[in-house]
């Protein structure tokens, strides 16, 4: 049984980010059966985020809680959102 609770995900990403694109195509994927609230953050030009993802993008969060780095799992994904 589905969640009834708004979750709310984030992407940080940057452009020309191959990984970036891919965890944008899974969220896609899992948002289509799971509704949930989307936040893409850009963190080119920011110095802070720059330094807190650069070497880790993408970076999800789920409910403002790190979930993954580099790739997303679709599956590992429904399981939050189910939670």
């Amino acid at each position: 049984m589905a969640s009834t609770r708004n979750h709310r995900v984030t992407l940080f990403h940057a452009a020309d980010c191959h990984l970036c694109e891919s965890a944008r195509r899974v969220l896609a994927q899992v948002r289509a059966e799971l509704p949930f609230e989307l936040e893409e953050v850009d963190i080119t030009g920011d110095a802070d985020l720059e330094h807190r993802y650069r070497e880790r993008i993408p970076v999800v969060l789920v409910d403002g809680e790190e979930a993954f780095t580099y790739f997303v799992h679709p599956d590992g994904l429904r399981r939050r959102l189910d939670a």
